[in-house]
């Protein structure tokens, strides 16, 4: 038995989780990083430009499959999980033929839903791209539309691949899912070094659908060496368990479609902003997710499934435990985030994209879009969290509804933003970052209905670290301000000396600043350093 980070006992099953946590983070940081190399890649050979907009508004579509629906933690890989994993008692067994039929009318259902949507977006690509970029060229509009159609078998593929995830998952294997998005990086980087200047116009098109034909290759061996044998089942009704998988999926599917809306919402105001603008935005996220997307990935997906099987068994205490606990760690980790990106941002921008096509303006607009952006990390992985409670109940309506209700507010605050108060890039993701504390606040208050969260001692704890971020940020930002007056060197050592040494003192000062209040995860966190020291 070992102490958690309460002070409680805990039992072999949390000694599990951390260790998947930390197994996927490393495995999403080496993944994260490839990204980061082909967004580096991408920016040295299309800058901000027309090209890379037409790209990232085409792909914003087929994204809503591969990632959104199918990736790790949206509502297929979600759906799978919830309801395989009470299906599955003993994990060493093969899957029993009522599992492998159900998981066959599952994919054989899922397929038939993205065919059918993929032939409509390969017919109409012009008429969907003029829809959501109606205030672009007409130049942006068709080129746009090519990459859309070249595109068109992501959307089978996500869906598919986000069975696949939540069959791994279930079976604990967490460390396919979260590299195989390293296939797709690898697939952009090759092709746009590989490709002669003069006809990069649609290769980030075709390198991003081979990327996505590989990672569904790759998927495929290790969840038919489980035992799960994919045999065409149309048996779609009176069958109690794929009820209860659509009853779950819909709803949640619909979720996620809302958030693509309010992309899209983004997308029709961005596209009267400045030529530039959408990639500006896209790197950005990217940035942002780089550390968030660590975080919520390394702690959610081993959580989940645990979430679920205490509902089953009816361990309300466990759930409130373990979503505290979890809860509490990624507002831990997520303060130092936000000081860094607010303090050093720029620097960070700076140092990753600008070379090549990517100059100081784009820069900017980055780092712009960036700042407004990080104020949304604390209620974003709240929301991501409380999110995955309300699946472990089957209730995905929920969800749904709290985020088709933001719509509008999505619109006005955008309307305000941008439209009124001309704020440009940084508007888009203010309202972005303001919609995403609206949802999580709305879903923290309807979870009573089932169960009663004990949300005091959580808030209580991250009063105390938002007072000691706030000093770390006061002084990290006097030690940014010394390092732009007083330190004269060339720019990329620049830009790694200052990102070092700010980063160094913002973990120095946060950590003895929680030491000092007391906070139970600063102080586990040096007890289990020192005993790994003296272990050694």
């Amino acid at each position: 038995m070992t102490t958690d980070m309460c002070g409680n006992k805990t039992d072999e099953k949390n000694i599990s989780v951390l260790k998947a946590a930390w197994l996927i983070a490393v495995v999403t940081i080496v993944s994260k990083l490839i990204g980061f190399i082909r967004d580096i890649v991408i920016a040295n050979y299309y800058g901000a430009s027309m090209v890379s907009d037409a790209y990232y508004y085409a792909y914003q579509i087929p994204s809503l499959s591969l990632i959104l629906l199918g990736g790790v933690g949206g509502p297929f890989h979600s759906a799978t999980v919830a309801i395989f994993s009470k299906l599955i008692p003993n994990l060493k067994d093969k899957p029993a033929q009522d599992v492998n039929k159900l998981y066959s009318t599952f994919m054989t259902a899922t397929t038939i839903f993205f065919l059918l949507l993929s032939v409509i977006m390969f017919i109409f690509p012009r008429q969907i791209m003029g829809l959501i970029i109606s205030s672009g060229s007409s130049d942006m509009i068709n080129l746009a539309a090519e990459h859309l159609k070249i595109m068109t078998p992501l959307l089978i593929i996500g869906g598919i691949v986000g069975i696949y995830y939540g069959i791994l998952i279930i079976y604990k294997q967490f460390m396919l899912p979260n590299l195989s998005p390293i296939i797709m990086s690898a697939a952009i980087i090759g092709v746009c070094i590989a490709v002669p200047d003069d006809q990069k116009g649609y290769a980030l098109a075709w390198a991003t659908t081979i990327g996505a034909i590989l990672q569904l290759v790759i998927q495929y061996p290790n969840v038919r060496k489980l035992g799960f044998k994919w045999r065409p089942n149309f048996e779609f009704f009176n069958n109690p368990n794929f009820k209860e998988i659509c009853e779950l999926l819909f709803p949640a599917v619909l979720s996620s479609t809302v958030g693509q809306i309010h992309i899209y919402v983004d997308m029709f105001f961005t596209s009267s902003i400045s030529e530039g603008a959408w990639t500006a935005i896209g790197y950005a996220n990217r940035v942002f997710q780089f550390p968030v997307g660590i975080l919520v990935t390394a702690f959610l997906v081993p959580l989940f499934p645990i979430f679920a099987r205490l509902v089953a068994e009816k361990d309300l205490e466990g759930i409130r435990r373990y979503f505290n606990k979890g809860v509490g760690v990624l507002f831990f980790a997520a303060i130092p985030i936000i000081i860094g990106i607010l303090t050093v941002g720029m620097d960070a921008v700076r140092l990753i994209f600008e070379r090549g096509a990517f100059d100081a303006q784009a820069t900017f607009m980055v780092t712009e879009a960036l700042w407004f952006l990080s104020v949304s990390i604390l209620p974003y992985v709240f929301r991501d969290s409380i999110t995955r409670v309300y699946y472990s109940f089957n209730d995905s309506a929920t969800p749904f509804t709290v985020a088709f209700s933001s719509i509008v507010l999505k619109y006005l605050l955008n309307v305000i933003f941008i439209t009124k108060m001309h704020m440009g890039i940084g508007g888009i993701t203010l309202s972005t970052s303001l919609v995403t504390l609206f949802n999580a606040c709305v879903l923290g208050i309807l979870i009573r209905r089932k169960l009663s969260m004990n949300y005091k001692e959580l808030f209580i704890n991250l009063g105390k670290m938002l007072i000691a971020g706030l000093i770390t940020f006061g002084i990290c930002l006097f030690v940014g301000l010394g390092f732009d007056n007083y330190i004269h060197i060339s720019k990329i050592p620049f830009a790694i000396l200052k990102i070092s040494c700010v980063g160094i003192v913002c973990l120095v000062i946060y950590t003895l600043l929680n030491l000092a209040f007391k906070m139970e995860y600063a102080t586990e966190l040096g007890d289990r350093l020192v005993k790994k020291l003296k272990n050694r």
